[in-house]
C-alpha cells in the first residue's frame, strides 16, 4: 500500500464535509465571521453588530439589519443546505 504524503492528505480532507462548495456570499460571511472572532469577540449580539457595521451581505439575499436572530437563521439555513448537499452528493465537493 502506497503511503500518502501529508500535502495530499490535507488536500483531500480540505472540504471533507462539504457536499457542495460554499457560495461567494457564504464565503464572504465566513471570512467576515473569522475577522470578528479573531478580535476575541464571540457574543452573537456583538458579532451581528460587526456584520452590520461592515456591510456584510446576507447569504440568503434578504435585506435588513443583522441581528442575533438573523445571524442564527442565516447560519441555520447554510447548515441545512450543506447537510442536504452532503446527503445527496457525499464527501468532497
Amino acid at each position: 500500500m502506497a503511503q500518502i504524503g501529508m500535502s495530499d492528505l490535507h488536500s483531500r480532507l480540505k472540504h471533507q464535509s462539504l457536499g457542495r462548495p460554499l457560495t461567494d456570499a457564504e464565503r464572504a460571511l465566513a471570512d467576515a465571521l473569522e475577522k470578528v472572532f479573531l478580535t476575541g469577540q464571540h457574543d452573537f449580539a456583538e458579532v451581528a453588530r460587526a456584520l452590520e457595521r461592515d456591510g456584510v451581505q446576507r447569504p440568503s439575499g434578504e435585506k435588513g439589519p443583522w441581528t442575533v436572530a438573523v445571524l442564527e437563521q442565516e447560519l441555520a439555513n447554510i447548515n441545512a443546505s450543506l447537510d442536504a448537499a452532503y446527503a445527496e452528493h457525499g464527501i468532497g465537493a
